[in-house]
């Protein structure tokens, strides 16, 4: 099935994939029931598995998607209309809604209020880090020295090159740092990267200005569609790392970064509020470079402070953010769902 038609109706065609893949799930369970679906980010095809098939299903709402999209024009309002109407009336036919943060749940409740009016409030489950995974990782991370010089400190960004992802404050940031502190810094923007984007070249460009604008464009390199092996050894290398996007879901790169053993500076909105330990992990600004480069440059001037934040960060992702602990919250979930089922189906014979 199609993902676009004429290069529009991208969210309609998602809506249909997903009507299609639950007429799939439900005629494969003529002969395997299922006692539990989980449903991610696409409502609309849970009156099928409701109706058509009773089972439990958890819907996982990342963020509401009629919030992910402009309405620039009387067209594309209309267009969303039915779409956005459908979104929060299926969702609430779910038997557990997750959402990824408890800023996203406050997001959930203004998004939908026929929900809201009904009772229906969403837990959080975290998305989570697989920490095997990441050592792995980190033990293939790739020599930098080239890059970075032996005696340069690394402030580090990785977001993609999107404009909502406020990059230019670790750039401002830099700038408003004493001389000395900036001379010994090295500021490198890595992330996603796609030159049939137009966004992206735009933005990586309005970048590189603004950096030659401030007078630190020596000072900043852009990396872009950075591989793991490089990440990882940028984190590896890195003094902190600046996470700049504003009202941010949740983010995983501040987890990436902490588990990492790197201090974390982030705006002080959104999900970081919920990952990021005030004076312990790193420091929660506001979004002003002038805060921002207090911030880094009281990180750049203490060794010490820097460890002593590595080291809470990494068994703070351990403890709270691991696999492990996402696996089990989804399970005991799954599982009271499962019991419910057996129990109705009982009941029902």
């Amino acid at each position: 099935m199609p993902r676009r038609v004429i290069g529009r109706f991208y969210a309609a065609c998602a809506y249909l994939r997903m009507c299609w893949v639950a007429l799939r799930i439900v005629a494969m369970q003529f002969d395997s029931p299922f006692d539990v679906v989980i449903v991610d980010q696409v409502s609309l095809c849970l009156p099928i598995l409701r109706y058509a098939r009773p089972c439990g299903i958890i819907f996982y709402c990342h963020y509401p998607d009629k919030l992910l999209t402009g309405r620039e024009s009387l067209a594309k309002r209309l267009y969303r209309a039915p779409l956005d109407l459908s979104e929060e009336l299926t969702t609430g036919m779910a038997d557990v809604v997750f959402v990824n943060s408890k800023f996203t749940a406050g997001v959930f409740a203004e998004a939908f209020p026929i929900l809201h009016s009904m009772g229906v409030r969403p837990d959080v489950l975290y998305p989570s880090l697989n920490l095997e995974d990441q050592d792995k990782v980190a033990a293939t991370a790739e020599d930098i020295s080239s890059l970075v010089g032996k005696d340069e400190q690394l402030l580090l960004s990785i977001n993609r090159f999107e404009r909502k992802k406020n990059v230019g404050l670790a750039i401002r940031a830099l700038a408003l740092m004493p001389e000395g502190d900036r001379r010994k810094a090295k500021l490198v923007l890595a992330g996603g990267y796609d030159e049939r984007l137009p966004e992206n070249v735009e933005h990586a460009a309005e970048l590189e200005a603004l950096a030659k604008e401030l007078g630190v464009a020596g000072q900043v390199q852009q990396m872009r569609s950075v591989p793991a092996a490089r990440k990882a050894a940028l984190l590896t290398r890195a003094a902190c790392l600046l996470y700049t996007p504003d009202r941010e879901h949740l983010g995983i790169v501040p987890l990436e970064a902490m588990y990492a053993g790197v201090p974390v500076v982030a705006v002080s909105s959104g999900g970081p509020l919920e990952t990021v330990v005030e004076g312990k992990t790193g420091f929660l600004r506001p979004s002003e470079p002038k805060a921002w480069a207090d911030a880094v440059g009281r990180l750049l001037g203490d060794e010490a402070l820097r460890k002593r934040m590595g080291e809470a960060g990494r068994c703070r992702v351990a403890e709270s953010f691991s696999l492990e602990a996402f696996g089990q919250k989804l399970d005991e979930a799954v599982w009271h769902l499962a019991t419910a089922e057996s129990r109705d189906s009982k009941k029902a014979k």
